[in-house]
């Protein structure tokens, strides 16, 4: 989108928020739900990090998918009493998709791991009173597609479990990657397709991700917009993957595109992830954290966000 029709959209968007705080000053009484998936932080303990959110006024958590075996991941009751003694509450679960459980392989292997994956999750997620379980239709880090049927053989894959997540109460939140990350199911509009394909009351929702919206989007306030009702979570990162306000990306477009939709309501989520540059973000998660620098990146995150959305209402 060139300056030109940015600046025309970003006018629309501000006209549409100007007529639903005139018409509807309720709708816009409630602030967004920020929340802030913690996979990013590496090989952390859980009570640091949930001790850095509560310093941050955080109050959701999207917990890191971390159920790879049956004796892998975080354990229910402790998460509960960890997150409690802060304050937070579990927003969703950040599934991880790589190669090696990929709804789209080629390897039936692979695809049962899934399977398995997204089975343990579920629990996990219903257990603690997440409301989202983020799913990615075929491995992230492996942009090079397998042949012409991964769409077909992950929406089959996904199918078998679909059942399972109307059985826990979880929403299925297709998430768009970049195609440099992934090989199918870029965008907003792709995310739908795939959705329609499975044709399952279990898989209705979409997860954004702004840092992936402003590559394979021409708009992202206008993606968001084109979501609607369907978004249960949008992932959060400045133009650069890094802190928000450290970066070009336009905050107050896409806080005003969320107000529109009406998302700052129950269980919808704004939820920061900066992860930094890079192709395959994956190996973040084994890393050893730099407390100072996360400390800092979730405090101006946290900040910057709360004085961007009291200046797009007040505005």
């Amino acid at each position: 989108m060139n300056e030109s029709n940015a600046s025309t959209a970003k006018e629309e968007l501000r006209t549409a928020l100007t007529k639903r705080k005139k018409e509807q000053p309720a709708s816009v009484a409630r602030r967004l739900n920020l929340s802030w998936s913690n996979w990013g932080f590496g090989v952390e303990h859980l009570a640091d990090s949930a001790a850095r959110l509560e310093k941050a006024g955080i109050g959701f958590i999207e917990l890191h998918g971390n159920h790879y075996g049956p004796d892998l991941g975080y354990r229910p009751q402790e998460t509960l009493r960890i997150l409690a003694d802060h304050n937070i509450k579990v927003a969703g679960i950040c599934g991880m998709f790589s190669s090696d459980n990929d709804l789209s392989s080629v390897r039936p292997m692979q695809r049962q791991a899934a399977i398995d994956y997204v089975k343990r999750e579920l629990e996990f997620a219903a257990a603690v009173g997440a409301s989202y379980l983020l799913v990615v239709p075929a491995a992230v880090g492996r942009p090079q597609a397998y042949d012409n049927m991964e769409f077909h053989r992950s929406v089959e894959t996904l199918g078998i479990v679909a059942d399972l997540f109307v059985k826990h109460k979880i929403r299925a939140a297709i998430e768009p990657i970049r195609s440099a990350e992934v090989s199918i199911v870029h965008t907003v509009a792709q995310a739908k397709d795939y959705i329609r394909a499975v044709n399952h009351a279990g898989v209705r929702h979409i997860n954004g991700d702004v840092f992936h919206m402003q590559t394979e989007e021409p708009s992202i306030a206008r993606a968001i917009l084109e979501a609607g009702e369907m978004l249960a979570n949008l992932h959060l990162a400045d133009s650069n993957r890094c802190a928000l306000g450290d970066g070009s990306v336009d905050l107050d477009a896409i806080l005003m595109a969320l107000y529109v939709i009406g998302f700052n309501t129950e269980a919808k989520y704004a939820t920061p992830e900066p992860l930094g540059p890079g192709g395959n973000p994956y190996p973040a998660m084994y890393g050893k954290p730099d407390k100072a620098l996360l400390d800092r990146m979730v405090m101006q995150s946290a900040r910057y966000f709360r004085q961007r959305e009291e200046a797009v209402l007040g505005g």
